[in-house]
């Protein structure tokens, strides 16, 4: 990875690693949000993910929600959490991840919608 020492990227991706950001989009998509799972669990790439508008790509190995769907919805952060949780929701469970360990309940998060 550009500007990560290697010991950093080693460390983080030695265990499951659930990923998210924004993709500027390139000649071939449109600017999108991006989520992906690594190692990539077999069956991932057919999860069911959401909102609708949520698919995956096999060129770049996400899952893409385009810009203009969370942009135009009454409700972007929602829509984008949706995105986000969905993929976790698929990557986790396909990985065999231990989810007790990795995930804090609810009432522990400092962020809310």
């Amino acid at each position: 990875m550009l500007g990560l020492p290697d010991a950093v990227t080693r460390e983080a991706y030695s265990h499951e690693v659930s990923s998210c950001g924004f993709w500027t989009g390139d000649r071939e998509s449109d600017a999108a949000f991006c989520s992906y799972a690594y190692p990539e669990p077999a069956g991932f790439a057919a999860a069911d993910v959401r909102p609708g508008d949520a698919f995956y790509s096999a060129r770049l190995g996400w899952f893409l929600l385009p810009y203009d769907t969370v942009r135009q919805s009454d409700n972007p952060d929602a829509v984008l959490l949706e995105f986000l949780q969905s993929t976790y929701d698929a990557a986790a469970p396909l990985g065999l991840w231990d989810r007790e360990a990795l995930e804090r309940r609810s009432a522990e998060r400092s962020w809310k919608l």
